[in-house]
C-alpha cells in the first residue's frame, strides 16, 4: 500500500483505537462490520474503500502476509460513515474466501491480534466490479490514493 497517511481520522463507536474490539463484531459474536465514521478527508477525494487486516494472523497467502478480513470499495466520495453491518458500496473477497465481512477469529491460543480498519481516500470514483481480492482492488486504486488512515482494535479469543 502506498504511504498515504494523512489528517483523516476513523472512528467507531464500538470501540475506541487500540482497545477490544466487541465480541459481537466477531466470528465468534454475530460477526457483522462495526459502524465506522471518517472526516477530513483528503481535497479532491472522489471516493473511498475499507479494508480490515490482521497482521498477526500467521497466515501467509496469496503474496501477502497476515489475513484480510473485509475489502469493501466504490463508496462515493459523499459517504463520510458506514453503519453496523452496512450493506453500502461492493464487497471484495475477503481471506475467509467470502465476500463481504468476516470478523476477528484468531486461532485458540494465539493470543492478542490487532486489526487494521484502514480508510483510502481516492482521488477517483470507482465503479469495479464485485469480488476483488486485497491485491486486485489495491492495483486499480493504489495510483489514486490520495490519503488514508486507520483504526485499530484488538481481539482475543477466550
Amino acid at each position: 500500500m502506498a504511504f498515504a497517511l494523512s489528517n483523516m481520522q476513523l472512528h467507531s463507536p464500538a470501540f475506541a483505537a487500540g482497545t477490544a474490539i466487541p465480541r459481537q463484531f466477531t466470528g465468534e459474536g454475530d460477526d457483522v462490520s462495526p459502524a465506522l465514521s471518517w472526516q477530513d478527508a483528503p481535497e479532491g477525494t472522489k471516493g473511498f474503500a475499507v479494508i480490515c487486516h490482521d497482521p498477526d494472523a500467521p497466515l501467509v497467502q496469496n503474496g501477502t502476509y497476515g489475513f484480510v478480513h473485509w475489502v469493501l470499495y466504490n463508496l462515493p466520495a459523499s459517504t463520510s460513515s458506514l453503519d453496523e453491518n452496512s450493506g453500502e458500496g461492493t464487497s471484495g473477497l475477503n481471506d475467509f474466501g467470502k465476500k463481504g465481512y468476516g470478523g476477528p477469529m484468531p486461532p485458540d491460543a494465539h493470543g492478542l491480534h490487532h486489526y487494521y480498519f484502514w480508510v483510502l481516500a481516492l482521488d477517483k470514483a470507482t465503479d469495479l466490479p464485485e469480488g476483488l481480492s486485497l491485491p486486485e482492488l489495491l492495483k486499480q486504486v493504489e495510483p489514486h490514493l490520495i490519503g488514508m488512515n486507520r483504526l485499530i482494535g484488538t481481539y482475543q479469543r477466550d
